[in-house]
């Protein structure tokens, strides 16, 4: 027996295994799911590795798009979309959560979107291409992207929507063990490098959707990795977008979606082949199966939401004579980096010094509370919350409604490095955030968390 015809029986065995355990559930909800694919077409400049110097070479695997949309009995919504993509920019975020309001009366608090964060996908945000001829020639190409990427999703959460029918939903979990916490502690600072004495959120929840008659429909999973096994000119969803791909083809007419988890400071290893990251793929596949043979947790209503924007401080910034004595004769990316802060200087007459980091809480009554925050999460989030949330099952999810840069935990800013503030210089924000940000976010978490059980 091949690998993949192995898998597809032993994921095919473990949902006939655990659907007849609880068809007779009474239906409380409504699903729909919906996909779409977003491959590029042709050639574009990739995001993710800044030490790329050519565009794109072809497709190992295509990029989707896909949303589910949920109803409980009281007509309360939430959609998820999750993409195989680099990020959610902010304006995408923000344009999308005003075209479905208009057309399908969605509210805010409704719209949940969560990137991979692949590194082999197209470069989203065109004015990261402004700072060098060979980039420059693909800012058409990514403008084109965009474009047709937002009419893909306005259209895949109206199919969703849609699509909505009678339907089971239970929680799940299992384990994965291919992260690793990233930051070796060395004599000069952290390193970017295998640390298997690290924190590590190996969890691996998955959100089970089924018809009214128990059959399989859909399922959402995630994990606290970041998604960068390849390095490559080829465009993949990387591990996350293998392991869809698997359970898709093990379980024809189901649909999986990935959500990320707070894997910022996590990378998956061993790296750098398609092989490897083929075999991520499968071993995930494998663990939701695993978790899908597991004893189920029905999840009861009513669904609530709530969705709200964290503010959080910027450290100073150097002085003005500093920052242009770096943009004059310093070295890339910082030089890079000053010269982005005086433009903003110039045209602003300020440097920004703060953030609105979204936050979003999804409670499904008392059984499962889902948390989104933006930007990439440093996996100390997600293992706080489950502590400070104890008591219903808790799934925490980083890279949502706005990926704008490293979002660190008050542990990664005391150490530094590269997750801590390092890799501003790539952007234009301004640099570190100061040392209340972990606590300013928990604490509105806690407080949406609660509120909303009451």
């Amino acid at each position: 027996m091949n690998t993949r015809a192995g898998l597809k029986l032993l994921l095919g065995g473990l949902c006939v295994l655990t659907g007849s355990a609880w068809a007779q559930e009474p239906v409380a909800w409504k699903a729909g799911v919906a996909s779409v694919k977003i491959t590029p077409e042709g050639p574009v400049w990739m995001a993710g590795y800044a030490s790329r110097k050519k565009p794109s070479e072809g497709v190992a695997a295509d990029l989707f798009a896909k949303a589910l949309a949920i109803e409980d009995a009281r007509g309360a919504r939430l959609v998820i979309v999750t993409m195989d993509l680099i990020s959610v920019p902010r304006p995408l975020r923000d344009w999308l959560e005003k075209q479905v309001k208009e057309k399908f009366g969605l509210p805010q608090a409704s719209l949940l979107m969560n990137a991979s964060h692949t590194h082999c996908g197209p470069e989203l945000r065109a004015s990261r291409l402004d700072d060098d001829d060979i980039k420059a020639e693909f800012i058409p190409a990514a403008e084109k992207y965009m474009a047709r990427l937002q009419g893909q999703l306005v259209a895949l959460v109206g199919d969703a929507l849609k699509r909505l029918a009678p339907a089971k939903l239970d929680f799940q979990r299992a384990r994965c063990g291919f992260a690793m916490n990233r930051r070796r502690p060395t004599p000069t600072g952290y390193a970017n490098a295998p640390n298997s004495g690290g924190p590590v959120d190996h969890d691996v929840p998955v959100l089970r959707v089924s018809d009214a008659q128990g059959k399989l429909a859909a399922v959402l999973f995630g994990y606290a990795c970041h998604n960068t096994t390849c390095g490559d000119l080829m465009i993949r969803g990387d591990y996350a977008g293998y392991a869809q791909q698997y359970f898709e083809e093990a379980h024809p007419g189901v649909t999986a979606l990935f959500m990320t988890g707070c894997g910022a400071d996590q990378n998956p290893y061993p790296r750098r082949a398609e092989e490897v990251v083929k075999h991520h793929g499968r071993t995930l596949a494998l663990a939701v199966g695993a978790a899908l043979e597991t004893v189920p947790k029905p999840l009861r209503g009513p669904l609530s939401v709530a969705f709200a924007d964290v503010t959080i401080d910027f450290a100073p910034v150097p002085p003005r004579e500093e920052l242009e004595k770096t943009a004059a004769a310093g070295k890339e990316p910082q030089r890079g980096h000053a010269a982005r802060l005086l433009k903003q200087l110039k045209e602003d007459g300020r440097i920004r010094s703060t953030y609105p980091c979204p936050v979003q809480v999804a409670r499904f009554g008392s059984d499962l509370t889902l948390v989104a925050i933006g930007g990439e999460t440093c996996v100390d989030f997600s293992l706080r919350l489950k502590r400070e949330l104890a008591g219903p099952a808790v799934w925490v999810a980083g890279y949502c409604n706005d990926v704008f840069g490293y979002l660190p935990s008050l542990r990664v800013l005391r150490e530094g490095g590269y997750e801590a503030g390092g890799a501003m210089v790539w952007g234009s924000l301004p640099g570190p955030f100061t040392e209340t940000v972990e606590e300013r976010v928990v604490s509105k978490i806690l407080q949406m968390a609660r509120g909303s059980a009451e």
